[in-house]
């Protein structure tokens, strides 16, 4: 029996799985993270998110675009798991470890003077070199085992709430905040390590010519992906520069907030992705289905949790914060909106992928880099935290659908996020009903 129209059973139970692990999560963020935020004040929690924003410019260069392509790397090497794996993992290590050391480095040139920023910083740029072993979740959802990933990711998440419920029991600073990020990546490291050899994993083993061969198909997303961490964490950068650490604190509640459920959007983007890939090499037409039905739900569910947010966002941030982050209110309500945008971004991957496109990433995320600080240089002075959000939601608008339709080679993608949005053959059953099986 089919469920939802046009997603498979299998399909369903992983992104369950996901969204189940996901949700365990949100639960426990919810619970701790708003305690912290709390007792950390809006100037220290909006030290942190500075610096992991700062720490989110150089996530792009560690993950050296290898995430965007990994999943067809598995399919079309069914026996050298074990060789893409260790590979991808030692070329990340590899380049998080030069990259913790300039983020540190940058943030003693930025903020200088500012000793506490630049050791929160270093405290932060742990996480770049445990993030690495993230790669494993792959592997895992290429087979449609997510449920082992939801529960390595519940457990580690687990491991973190419990240090920062320590912490705050124990009165510490925000130097021992700071670190929670890192003890979240090195018990999720170390978990899917265990895992991936609990589920029959082929040893791990490191070919310099495969790792060039995977970034000779990925370098393509190092340069996008530092675009698009440039256009999506230079507000929170300008907010520090330009109004302070209390504003930054601001636009993060509103973006934490969000961040609290858009696991949701993940979870059916990682779900679909196998499918999607698998379509591509059996059918256009039905390719371009599962491509558009992917944007359809990417883009309705953002739709209406935005205007959930529009009508509550104030009571959400009173009953969650309290008064002294009320300031987060009109944010809130435009993170909301240019989620959607921004996840219809996150939704084409696959598209980009298979058609083997990556390269005109740039054309899009130069200009975009370009919107979206003359907006924020134009907003924040008059409209701050909000005008940050402001111009995150013109510059997703602009990189998701306005300028593809500029290069020739992506507008088919436009026209399928265009037909998606009115709905246009998303419902209609395919000939090939066991298309991408």
């Amino acid at each position: 029996m089919r469920k939802l129209g046009f997603l498979k059973n299998k399909e369903v139970k992983n992104a369950t799985w996901l969204i189940g692990g996901k949700v365990a999560q949100m639960l426990l963020s919810l619970f701790v993270g708003v305690l912290s935020a709390r007792y950390l004040g809006p100037s220290n929690y909006g030290l942190i998110s500075y610096a992991n924003a700062l720490i989110a410019f150089f996530m792009s260069l560690c993950t050296l675009g290898i995430n965007s392509v990994i999943v067809k790397e598995f399919f079309d090497a069914p026996n050298e798991h074990g060789v893409i794996l260790g590979s991808s993992i030692f070329f990340r290590v590899l380049s998080s470890s030069c990259s913790a050391i300039l983020a540190i480095s940058v943030s003693f040139i930025l903020d200088y003077g500012e000793w506490e920023t630049t050791v929160v910083v270093a405290l932060c740029s742990i996480s770049l070199i445990f993030h690495s072993f993230d790669t494993i979740n792959y592997w895992f959802q290429a087979q449609h085992k997510s449920k082992v990933t939801a529960i390595a990711g519940f457990f580690a998440y687990a491991a973190t709430a419990i240090y920062k419920i320590v912490l705050l029991i124990l009165g510490k600073n925000v130097f021992w905040f700071a670190f929670a990020t890192s003890v979240d990546y090195i018990a999720l490291g170390i978990i899917l390590i265990f895992a991936y050899k609990k589920h029959g994993g082929q040893k791990f083993s490191v070919s310099f010519k495969k790792g060039k061969a995977i970034l000779s198909k990925s370098y393509h997303y190092i340069l996008s992906g530092l675009m698009v961490a440039i256009y999506g964490h230079t507000d929170k950068l300008m907010l520090k520069m330009m109004l302070g650490e209390a504003e930054v604190g601001y636009y993060a509640t509103a973006t934490a907030i969000c961040a609290m459920w858009t696991f949701v959007l993940y979870a059916i983007i990682d779900s679909m992705y196998p499918t999607i890939v698998k379509a591509f090499k059996q059918d256009q037409k039905l390719f371009e289905k599962r491509n558009r039905q992917l944007y359809a739900i990417v883009f309705y569910i953002c739709v209406f949790v935005s205007l959930c947010f529009l009508l509550l966002g104030g009571f959400v941030v009173n009953i969650l914060y309290g008064d002294e982050f009320m300031p987060a209110t009109t944010p809130l309500k435009l993170v909301a909106l240019y989620t959607a945008f921004s996840f219809l971004g996150v939704a084409r991957n696959a598209w980009m992928v298979c058609n083997n496109k990556q390269k005109y990433l740039k054309f899009m995320y130069i200009p975009a880099i370009i919107i979206n600080v003359v907006m924020n240089w134009l907003l924040i002075p008059s409209m701050g935290a909000s005008g940050a959000a402001l111009a995150s939601l013109i510059t997703q608008i602009s990189t998701s659908i306005i300028l593809p339709l500029f290069i020739k080679d992506l507008r088919p993608n436009a026209r399928l996020m265009l037909e998606a949005i009115i709905l246009k053959d998303v419902f209609t059953k395919s000939n090939k009903q066991n298309g991408g099986e």
